[in-house]
């Protein structure tokens, strides 16, 4: 599902002028960025990609371990209010980016926030014991204890009522309106949806008691399935309802969302339908599930969730080879996704020009010392894989736990993937 917010206290509007002063000049430099033609030349690259018009692929960086990129004290927060700070880690991260490994980024002319969103929650609350290494990462190991273990269990499942604060949604873009002055637009943006039910199953269960009441309780992991399947279908008719959605967003779960069939032909400029946006899903758990088992207890629950929205882009970590035919069957399939355990080729060769090859690099190749000819060997493979196809592709790295805190790789890892593209185009 899409984030869920706790329900907070009002905004701090107490803003001093110091922390307006250090905000203003960060968003001097930012809006400079955003005036460059480039973003509209990197814009129209990933739209014509989505497009299913094949050229040479956008590059991108996400899920970036922020803790451990400081150089120089770039990323150091001056600001205490805590609405003056999240403007200031947004405009010092994406400049940070833009200036030391940008690849295909948009940096757009406005300073977004995001609508309110409050949800009761699913009635069922994660137990865990981690495992922590580094305290200041967020990347920590769980073990999960089991909240659905019977049908009494199952009871306590309930759809979230999802509710939307539009006086705090008001309250915040006026104040970073009057922060930013006619230095920079303020937008409010909504939603793509995103639903990845196996992610969040295992965090009731466990992995491997899911894995084994697949085999020995399908009929109970069906009601679980199902029971989730509602339970989206509500919250999505509820984010439709109360105008959360959005179409103009700048990035799909780490992807360029841009494209010319959204929003639908008969989209008036009103409220944002369902059938105008993005829907992202996976199910990284099934990376050692059968096709059968994958249709089973994934694609066919998920299908009709599917045909509500206007495109679909499917899969992240799990390796889908032999599960591409499954997700031809689905009408409005756009981008699928080749994670670093995926066989290239055979992705390339079913993909072809039909959909959009999303290709994830491997992480592992940034999170100690980063290798050139390594990163070259395995880009080269891609390209040479799509271009034989005729593939639409991108490049996306991200799910970076780690570079060792070491910024320099991802500089070289940049430096290297733009290097190479640019010897086969």
């Amino acid at each position: 599902m899409n984030k869920r917010y706790s329900k907070g206290a009002d905004v701090d509007m107490k803003i001093t002028s110091k922390e307006k002063h250090i905000l203003r000049e960060l968003a001097i430099e930012y809006a400079e960025v955003a005036a460059l033609d480039i973003q509209k030349e990197n814009m129209k690259r990933m739209r014509d990609n989505n497009d299913l018009k094949p050229g040479r692929p956008p590059v991108l960086i996400d899920e970036i371990p922020w803790h451990e990129m400081d150089i120089d004290g770039q990323l150091k927060n001056q600001c205490e209010n805590s609405f003056a700070q999240d403007m200031e880690t947004f405009f010092r991260r994406k400049l940070f980016q833009w200036k030391y490994f940008p690849g295909d980024m948009v940096v757009e002319n406005f300073y977004p926030i995001n609508k309110s969103v409050y949800s009761t929650g699913y009635g069922v609350e994660i137990k865990e014991n981690i495992a922590i290494t580094d305290e200041a990462n967020h990347i920590v190991s769980h073990k999960y204890l089991d909240q659905l273990s019977t049908e009494e269990d199952l009871e306590k499942l309930q759809c979230p009522v999802i509710t939307n604060d539009e006086e705090e949604d008001r309250r915040k873009v006026e104040l970073a309106q009057e922060i930013l002055g006619d230095i920079l637009p303020v937008k409010l943006r909504g939603y793509y949806i995103y639903y990845a039910p196996w992610d969040v199953i295992p965090r009731l269960r466990g992995v491997s008691t899911v894995f084994y009441d697949m085999i020995d309780r399908p009929e109970f992991t069906h009601k679980i399935i199902k029971k989730f399947t509602e339970i989206q279908l509500s919250v999505m008719e509820q984010y439709e309802e109360l105008g959360l959605l959005d179409y103009d967003i700048p990035e799909l779960h780490c992807t360029p969302p841009y494209v010319s069939d959204l929003p639908a032909e008969d989209y008036d400029g009103g409220k944002v339908r369902l059938k105008d946006i993005w829907i992202r899903s996976m199910a990284q758990l099934f990376s050692s599930i059968s096709p059968e088992l994958h249709e089973e207890f994934d694609l066919a629950y998920s299908k009709p969730l599917f045909e509500k929205c206007g495109l679909v882009y499917y899969g992240c970590c799990e390796p889908l080879d032999n599960k591409i035919d499954l997700l031809k069957k689905i009408p409005n399939m756009r981008k699928i996704g080749v994670s670093p355990w995926s066989n290239v080729e055979s992705c390339a060769e079913q993909i072809g020009g039909d959909y959009v090859y999303a290709r994830k690099p491997n992480p592992a190749l940034v999170a100690v010392k980063t290798d050139p000819e390594v990163v070259r060997k395995e880009i080269s493979q891609t390209i040479e894989a799509c271009l034989k196809h005729g593939c639409p592709y991108e490049f996306v790295l991200k799910d970076i736990s780690t570079v060792s805190y070491r910024p320099e790789n991802l500089i070289i890892w940049e430096q290297t993937v733009r290097e190479t593209i640019d010897s086969y185009y």
